[in-house]
């Protein structure tokens, strides 16, 4: 399986009985604390024991080639106060992490389970940053819980920052197994997980999903699997490299539309860009210019339609950043309803707003000095993994990074690819039949710049070709000796 540099664990694999991995669960593990500070003593806060106050800890920074610097930090019996952009009112960050209970290295123990059920009573009391488990065992069960702790919230419900002050609102501990939904050997024998909302029940949504990923991707991968009966490994990677563009359809046929509208004139290539959109091809493959054309064209509709809200908050905190993730919805009736009292005043109708959305995609492109022909998906999703030492030191990176590639794929389908980010790893397995799996890892099995391991496997990851699960035979061994 897969294990993290300095966690003596295997985070994803297989032990021949069960097989096991993760995606994030995008739940709700921190809290900020308001404080009541004394009005005639700003060095007291309030408690549900009273008036306490502060403490301090200094942390001594070393500067190789410089003087010491000492950093001092306010703290109190909840964690450390945090720096108020607007000077009002001092806060604290409350972390799970901070709780001694939710750091543990029971997630070494799944090497020794065999079954499903023992697997789920065991996830929610491992100790490791909230994720979605998912789990199948040599006899076909299959289930799904969270691993991780969670803080048991009393008097509220953790969306907004509040005042522990009086004892009325407050973590006590962590919930237990029974608070963990799950799902366990489903009747249509599919379960899948993408960043996404997994759960509408009370229960789940009690765990505060407040950062989960649009469905679209969960959608397309439930389909795919819903598509057939039986599945091999190779089945599941090509669900994995599906770059589809489901999601991205309705904004195509959206623009189509906009560019049939008589204030379309004003767009000087309105043209080339009915052709290129009309045969974008479906997805987000690296040739494609038309599918870089309908991205641009909804992610300019969100920022224009959304520019009186974000506007009046980047006002209040330039480093807002409205979530993207959560107005695909709202944008969508806005554009389609076009009711007048939510326009954005810069325009007259919304009609007026999306042309000017394919103005302003035009514009864009043609800055960055490219043709809308030159200007397809992969020219803009470049990949270049980076060696860890490069962003330190720069100059090595043209030995120790690896090459830049174009590659298919973006956020909202199963093949996720950003410039920056994609799939940290790709698994498909059977438990008891690992040498029939299949594994990708960007950036290779080894991080020494002067190893044959250095970027072994990257290609397959970059390029979808099946590689295999297990490792060949053993060529080299280390001892640590105490």
């Amino acid at each position: 399986g897969v294990t993290l540099p300095g966690v003596p664990a295997v985070i994803v694999g297989s032990n021949g009985q069960i097989a096991w991995a993760f995606t994030n669960s995008m739940l709700d593990h921190t809290d900020l604390v308001v404080l009541e500070t004394s009005p005639s003593d700003a060095r007291l806060y309030r408690t549900p024991a009273g008036w306490v106050p502060f403490k301090e800890e200094v942390e001594t920074l070393k500067i190789r080639g410089g003087a010491d610097q000492r950093m001092t930090i306010e703290t109190t019996i909840w964690g450390p106060v945090l720096p108020d952009p607007q000077g009002s009112q001092k806060r604290v960050i409350r972390w799970v992490a901070q709780m001694p209970e939710a750091v543990n290295l029971k997630l070494m123990d799944l090497e020794r389970v065999s079954d499903v059920e023992t697997a789920l009573a065991l996830a929610p009391e491992c100790g490791v940053p909230t994720q979605n488990f998912l789990v199948g065992d040599r006899t076909g069960r299959i289930g799904w819980t969270l691993m991780g702790r969670l803080p048991r919230r009393i008097g509220y419900n953790g969306l907004l920052p509040v005042s522990w002050s009086d004892g009325s609102k407050k973590w006590d501990g962590c919930l237990s197994a029974a608070d963990y939904p799950r799902v366990v050997s489903p009747p249509d024998g599919r379960i899948w997980t993408a960043n996404n909302r997994i759960a509408g029940s009370r229960a789940y949504l009690a765990l505060g999903p407040s950062d989960v990923d649009l469905g679209a991707r969960a959608r397309q991968i439930r389909d795919d699997l819903r598509g057939q009966g039986t599945f091999t490994p190779q089945d599941m990677l090509t669900i994995q490299l599906d770059d589809r563009a489901l999601f991205l359809g309705r904004w195509r046929e959206l623009l189509l539309s906009t560019l049939e509208l008589p204030e379309v004139s004003r767009v000087r290539e309105a043209g080339e860009v009915r052709r290129l959109v009309q045969n974008w091809g479906g997805r987000a493959s690296t040739e494609s210019a038309g599918y870089r054309l309908v991205r641009g064209f909804r992610n300019l509709c969100l920022e224009l339609a959304l520019a009186p809200i974000t506007d009046r908050c980047t006002k209040i905190d330039p480093k807002f950043q409205y979530p993207t993730r959560q107005v695909e919805h709202s944008v969508w009736v806005l554009l389609n309803q076009a009711p007048m009292h939510l326009l954005n005043p810069a325009f007259k109708t919304y009609e007026d707003l999306r042309v000017t959305a394919v103005e302003k995609l035009v514009a864009d492109l043609r800055s960055q000095g490219l043709s809308l022909t030159e200007a397809t998906w992969g020219n803009r999703n470049r990949v270049t993994p980076r060696h860890p030492l490069s962003r330190s030191v720069p100059i090595v990176g043209k030995w120790f990074d690896i090459e830049e590639q174009a590659l298919p794929g973006d956020s909202h389908m199963p093949r996720f690819q950003a410039p920056a980010s994609g799939a940290s790893e790709r698994l498909a397995v059977s438990p008891g039949h690992e040498d029939q799996g299949l594994f990708h890892m960007p950036g290779g099995q080894s991080g020494h710049l002067l190893s044959e391991y250095y970027r072994k496997g990257h290609e397959a990851w970059a390029s979808g070709k099946p590689a295999p699960f297990l490792p060949g035979p053993v060529r080299h061994t280390l001892t640590l000796s105490p």
